[in-house]
């Protein structure tokens, strides 16, 4: 299941100093209890500033002398939501194509030297942004810099990078999806959530699209989405700012701007029924059933509710699906979820793989129920304060690398045009009440805003083929 939420980040390096991983035991309203709360609801303050080009590249520095090293990742505003219909996979084929080599780097030198010169890199495609990020000595910002301006500048986009590349897309796509347990079960759940096409095609694309696409497509693709005007780049760690700053503009700030992408609509309309599906799967050896909800667009009030929600629901072994699904009940071997975030409907999401021989109904009925218990009866302060806890534990370890942070920095640039969030996001998801996620609960967890799907293994029987579980009542 996919998780691009900012505690699904992977990045752990050094420990920063955050102070108490628990409330520090002072009597209640003295000013020690008042500062220590309010700590750690501010979480950690990352040094932040902004600049803007002549180009129009955003560009956002964070400062840090820890450690003797740099992060740079550039985070284009480009993902596959901004594909069309017949070229899917675009986005995702130029995480590939942009390591075929520039205008004065070879094919496939930019890891090398990155690699060579003591650090490490990699690139990643989501629905909303695709980004590329190195980590290196702070004596190789040059290096980096260079590499990242040649290929946006000149990237060799030439008919055999082309096939060769989308042959390594598509052989990837036969690996993690086509011939992967439950890979095409995601794919259907997302067709399902969405209507509007941004959404509801996947980021890896299709075998069909993928051979449609010609030198012009991504020709087009790269002057529209890969111009710097459409770019943020962050730096954090072991530099002077404007030391930086001037090295950046002398590599990027006469790169031509282009004109604007085109708007988005990334708007869905209302249902009024669920959908659901049910997939047999050649490769699958015991059922699994996912279950999605479509509520409302990522760094919203609304979203932070469903996040704790989320968590209360499927975080760890003391969670609430957990306890009931593997330990009560014992009907379950795995059970996961959560939000996602996106710009658009983000989706709220539930996937459990089931043990031999179970209902899926049954486990289905198990799952609406408790939801349900949510929604009748809210949650409670010990469940809360585990929440906030783990969210404050999260964030600690993906800031404790510098890699970590300029990742998240980009991101939170492009989707809210607010890097600063990186300094805020414990705040708000202190100003989240119980009743916030009662009535988050009972708004967008409903029959209306589901979808469905159950994936059994290709030689049994459904045991309830695209017939909805029976709800305990309520707004379910």
């Amino acid at each position: 299941m996919k998780q691009s939420s900012w505690k699904y980040i992977v990045a752990l390096a050094l420990v920063l100093a955050m102070g108490p991983a628990a409330p520090v035991a002072e009597p209640q309203g003295t000013p020690a209890a008042a500062a220590a709360g309010t700590a750690r609801s501010q979480g950690p303050q990352i040094p932040i500033q902004q600049f803007t080009l002549k180009n129009g590249m955003r560009v956002v520095l964070s400062e840090d002398h820890a450690a003797p090293t740099v992060s740079l990742c550039i985070t284009y505003d480009v993902g596959s939501r901004n594909e069309r219909p017949g070229r899917t996979g675009l986005a995702h084929l130029f995480e590939h194509l942009m390591f075929q080599g520039s205008q004065n780097v070879g094919k496939g030198e930019h890891m090398i030297l990155v690699e060579n010169n003591g650090g490490d890199m990699n690139g990643t495609t989501s629905e909303e942004v695709t980004n590329y990020y190195q980590r290196v000595p702070a004596n190789q910002l040059d290096l980096v810099l260079f590499l990242e301006s040649d290929r946006m500048r000149s990237l060799n986009l030439s008919q055999a990078n082309l096939d060769n590349q989308r042959n390594a897309v598509q052989e990837e796509r036969r690996l993690r999806v086509d011939n992967q347990p439950y890979g095409q079960s995601y794919e259907k759940l997302q067709e399902l959530a969405y209507d509007n096409f941004a959404y509801k095609h996947s980021v890896i694309g299709s075998m069909e699209d993928l051979n449609q696409a010609t030198l012009d497509d991504i020709a087009d693709f790269f002057k529209t989405y890969y111009a710097p005007n459409n770019a943020v780049l962050s730096l954090v760690g072991n530099f002077k700012t404007f030391e930086a700053l001037s090295k950046i503009k002398k590599y990027f700030e006469n790169i031509p701007a282009q004109p604007a992408p085109p708007p988005l609509d990334v708007t869905e309309s209302t249902r009024t029924a669920e959908k659901r599906a049910t997939l047999q799967d050649a490769f699958a050896r015991l059922p699994r059933l996912d279950v999605a909800f479509r509520t409302v667009p990522g760094n919203t009030p609304d979203w932070y509710a469903l996040d704790m929600l989320g968590d209360v629901l499927f975080s760890g072994q003391s969670s609430r699906l957990y306890l009931k699904l593997v330990k009560e009940k014992a009907v379950a071997l795995q059970v996961g979820g959560g939000i996602d975030t996106q710009r658009g409907l983000s989706l709220f999401q539930a996937g459990v793989s089931l043990k031999p021989a179970q209902d899926p109904g049954e486990v289905e009925r198990l799952i609406f129920e408790e939801i349900e218990k949510v929604q009748t009866d809210g949650v409670t302060p010990a469940e809360i304060h585990k929440v906030l806890m783990q969210n404050r534990r999260v964030l600690n370890q993906l800031l404790t690398s510098t890699l970590g942070r300029a990742r998240m920095l980009g991101r939170n640039a492009v989707y809210f045009g607010d890097p600063g969030l990186i300094n805020t996001v414990l705040q708000k998801y202190h100003a989240v009440t119980a009743a916030d996620i009662q009535h988050v609960a009972r708004q967008y967890l409903t029959v209306p805003n589901r979808v469905v799907v159950l994936t059994i293994p290709k030689s049994e029987t459904p045991a309830t083929p695209d017939r909805p579980a029976q709800n305990p009542g309520g707004a379910l």
